[in-house]
């Protein structure tokens, strides 16, 4: 076996071409950490860093968070050796106070194309969204190889082999992969089965693009979802709420032995008709006498699984059949994507926010710009309609201007992207000022919700009642967004609207529409930029505009009024 390089690893800008893509990180590192506490933890993270990278000389480091590593070879054959190596210094390492530390680690070969030209930017690619599936679905001192990495693989290093697993199904990806297992001489080769979809029964839909980001979120809501037995993802329109969903749901696939199902309620819009939807997508046949809700929660009664109902804000009236279901199946857990919560016992409600934002006035490097989740969005999907897209010293501000404008909006960011083929970034921003028309697509897999960012607003608009309807648009008279003492001045009266304009308020933050902020103790609300747009051409459509606008101008002109005594003298701030 050859000596493990202690060399530093490579520095400089990142290679490119056929690269092998290798991820690591702690099995337990989390139930590790409150064991130790933070200080100790981070001594014994200190020396599993410095055995890996004393291992992986060969290699490239790309980054390292937390416990994970992520790293790049030239050759397949570097990367097996190296991680090879890896274990064996692992597991003759004595680790600070006891610590046992087993590294799960996968790697896939494939093209390399970093983000930027930049020395310190990151790779971008479903190459390496394939390796970090593949480590993720092994267990601490299990090392796996794709099958790309061993049809390039050539010759083995001395004292290893590699074991077939067979093809399995992995979180995010279209296609099965075939996995193997690096067979490490001295070192144990028996693991528990691999943490796959296909351990348990599912129906979790495929997906055809790679997720972006929302780690914390991730995070968030499997701890939330730990205590509780009804999560609920709340956020507007083209958010990410369904694709979140399922990506938690795949993350705990295998703790529900009965499986984890996909139930898909944005056909439907009349509330009696969803337990019957549930029993379709279960599989559960429904005779003539029954009643479908008796009959699910027969068939739940037993079973430890997890439902996950998407798109429910339109049929909120079917909640109550929710907590029929729950109360029936004590083994059975729920995770709802909704515009508004369902408002029964025992609902954890989890808000889907925006992807992370560069600052458009502070542009960091291009490098730690690529690596912005609302940045990564926009290159991924870009480079889907033209391979060439790389964020450039030319189109960076142009790139941060877009996604800022769009408030990290996914939805809005990806119907953005595909407009790559035909408009420079620089070319598109000012263009995205003049309203929603650009931010449409005409992909045939798209529902009509989905094909516009007009149409996913419209989705949440037309659940509203005529008087809440007037409301929302009133609202968009409002800029930046304005305190309630203003809106309840220019958005009344109550007769007006059907409700008092606070309880109206209230509402349109349930339905996703608006957003609630404290500023100084005092409530403040405001739109996003898109969905403002949306307000806008709706109040455009009224005879009201002119009035809001002169009342908008009185409620202002009565602070400034308010505020004149104390520009002057003692008073003064």
């Amino acid at each position: 076996m050859p000596a493990a390089d202690n060399s530093p690893v490579a520095t400089g800008p990142l290679p490119r071409g056929t690269l092998t893509f290798l991820f690591t990180d702690i099995e337990g590192s989390t139930k590790l950490l409150n064991r130790l506490g933070t200080d100790r933890y981070h001594k014994v993270l200190e020396a599993h860093t410095d055995a890996l990278r004393g291992a992986f000389g060969k290699g490239h480091e790309v980054r390292i968070e937390g416990d994970a590593l992520f790293m790049v070879f030239a050759t397949a054959q570097d990367a097996l050796e190296a991680t090879a190596n890896a274990q064996r210094v692992l597991a003759k390492t004595v680790f600070p106070y006891g610590a046992v530390v087993r590294v799960r680690m996968g790697m896939h070969t494939g093209e390399g194309t970093p983000a930027s030209e930049k020395a310190g930017a990151d790779y971008v690619g479903i190459d390496v969204h394939r390796a970090a599936r593949i480590a993720a679905i092994a267990h601490g001192g299990q090392v796996l190889v794709s099958a790309a990495t061993r049809m390039l693989a050539g010759e083995l290093p001395d004292g290893v082999a590699l074991r077939d697993l067979g093809e399995h199904r992995l979180k995010d990806l279209t296609h099965p992969e075939h996995v193997f297992q690096l067979v490490i001489e001295g070192l144990p080769s028996d693991f528990p089965a691999l943490r796959t979809l296909d351990r348990t029964p599912n129906n979790l839909p495929q997906q055809l693009t790679t997720f972006i980001g929302r780690q914390k979120e991730i995070r968030d809501g499997l701890k939330l979802l730990d205590g509780t037995r009804l999560l609920t993802l709340t956020g507007p329109g083209g958010t990410g709420k369904t694709r979140l969903s399922l990506q938690i749901a795949a993350e705990v696939g295998d703790q529900f032995a009965d499986g984890a199902f996909w139930v898909p309620l944005a056909p439907i819009s009349d509330p009696e008709l969803v337990p019957s939807t549930i029993a379709h997508s279960l599989g559960v046949q429904v005779s003539g006498s029954e009643l479908p809700i008796d009959r699910v929660s027969e068939h739940l009664r037993d079973k430890t699984l997890l439902l996950v109902l998407d798109n429910f804000e339109q049929i909120l009236a079917a909640a109550p059949n929710i907590s029929a279901l729950l109360s029936a199946a004590p083994g059975l857990k729920v995770v709802t994507s909704s515009r508004a919560p369902l408002r029964i016992s025992g609902e954890q409600e989890l808000p889907v926010p925006p992807l992370e934002l560069p600052d458009p006035d502070r542009l960091p490097s291009i490098e730690i710009l690529a690596q912005s989740d609302a940045v990564r969005l926009f290159i991924e999907r870009a480079r889907a309609v033209k391979p060439d897209f790389f964020v450039t010293p030319e189109n960076a501000a142009a790139v941060a201007g877009i996604v800022f404008h769009l408030e990290g909006l996914p939805l809005a960011i990806e119907l953005a992207a595909a407009r790559v083929k035909l408009l420079t970034p620089q070319a598109m921003l000012p263009r995205l000022a003049k309203g929603l028309d650009l931010l449409a697509s005409s992909a045939p897999d798209r529902t009509d919700r989905q094909r516009t960012l007009r149409g996913a607003i419209a989705w949440s608009y037309d659940l509203l009642d005529e008087g809440m309807r007037r409301l929302f648009a009133r609202c968009a008279v409002f800029v930046a967004g304005a305190q309630l003492e203003q809106l309840e001045q220019v958005c009344g009266p109550a007769s007006a609207i059907g409700r008092e304009v606070l309880d109206g308020l209230s509402e349109l933050v349930d339905q996703s529409l608006l957003r609630q902020s404290d500023v100084a103790g005092e409530p403040r609300f405001r739109m996003l930029v898109t969905i403002r747009d949306f307000a806008l051409e709706k109040l455009t459509e009224t005879a009201e505009l002119d009035d809001l606008l002169r009342r908008h101008c009185a409620a202002y002109l009565a602070i400034a009024e308010r505020a004149a005594p104390a520009l002057q003298g003692t008073e003064q701030k």
